[in-house]
């Protein structure tokens, strides 16, 4: 199931360039990064920068690899973007007008499952406050076999008992 948008005052377009222009060292905000960001934030997924690079040539958007790389370093550093380390991998996702959540990840098929828990916020709350620490944000990530790869594993023992 899908977790919900969170509302934003700014679109991530103005949110970004706000973050380049503001820095000690203001930069400019690019076209390409323009539409890097509008391809990025039109929907929610988990992505690769190469995947993200093939999605843009088919999308017949023109991005340097470069320009592409550097601008997710830059997404993350402006918090509109989260990086998950999964295995050799580094994903990217939303971090901006999404609401905080973890993941599972299966580690037969890679699908990555996201998931919100009330009890599991409290316990991050409790923590934090026993020991006077202030919350920013957390990531969890917890790895194992998704319901389609453990069914798919399970027929598989059935048939090897024949």
């Amino acid at each position: 199931m899908p977790l919900p948008s969170v509302s934003v005052s700014q679109t991530p377009e103005e949110k970004f360039r706000e973050f380049l222009t503001s820095r000690a060292k203001a930069q400019r905000y690019t076209d390409q990064q323009r539409d890097l960001v509008r391809f990025i934030f039109e929907k929610h997924n988990h992505f690769d920068a190469e995947q993200l690079v093939d999605d843009l040539k088919a999308g017949g958007l023109k991005i340097s690899r470069a320009t592409i790389y550097r601008t997710l370093t830059k997404l993350v550093e402006a918090g509109m973007l989260r990086r998950l380390e999964v295995g050799l991998r580094t994903y990217y996702e939303h971090d901006y007008g999404y609401p905080q959540h973890d993941h599972l990840v299966c580690e037969s098929c890679n699908k990555i499952i996201e998931f919100q828990n009330p009890q599991l916020e409290a316990v991050v709350a409790a923590v934090c406050a026993a020991e006077s620490f202030q919350h920013a944000s957390h990531s969890l990530l917890i790895r194992g076999t998704c319901l389609e790869c453990n069914k798919a594993r399970s027929n598989k023992r059935k048939l090897d008992l024949i």
